[in-house]
């Protein structure tokens, strides 16, 4: 069910503001975006990037930032649907980053679940994904 222009605005804002203290290593702006909630989830692109609950989120947040000089992310295109205080978007990333000399843009592939309380969108669920390396254009499977 596609959401109303005021749900997808408020949405679009919140992720716009999930990026800048992302980018800008804002802690405590970026956990602000989280809902407190002890089975809030973030999986990242990594094998073992499963976290759930605020202090976990947060200690994956900061493994992030300490192993890389600089990093962002763009949301590019992506959908909104939601039904009253429940959103929930799909949509492509562009991750940039800078570690150990290297700089890279990684294609990313996101989900996310969130609750609007007291005015505000928080995160309930997070999944950002990579596009599986040797896996070509029109396969299934990688080679």
């Amino acid at each position: 069910m596609h959401a109303d222009q005021q749900t997808i605005s408020e949405v679009k804002d919140a992720l716009n503001r999930f990026s800048d203290a992302f980018g800008k290593r804002d802690m405590g702006s970026l956990m602000a975006l989280l809902a407190p909630d002890p089975d809030v989830t973030f999986f990242g692109t990594g094998v073992d990037e499963e976290r759930v609950g605020p202090s976990e989120i947060q200690e994956q947040i900061q493994r992030d930032w300490a192993q890389s000089e600089s990093v962002s992310i763009d949301f590019e295109h992506f959908s909104v649907s939601g039904h009253g205080q429940v959103a929930w978007i799909a949509g492509d990333a562009k991750l940039k980053a800078t570690a150990s000399g290297n700089e890279m843009t990684l294609p990313g592939r996101f989900t996310t679940v969130m609750e609007k309380r007291d005015g505000n969108w928080l995160i309930e669920q997070w999944h950002l994904s990579v596009p599986m390396a040797g896996q070509e254009q029109g396969h299934s499977f990688p080679s």
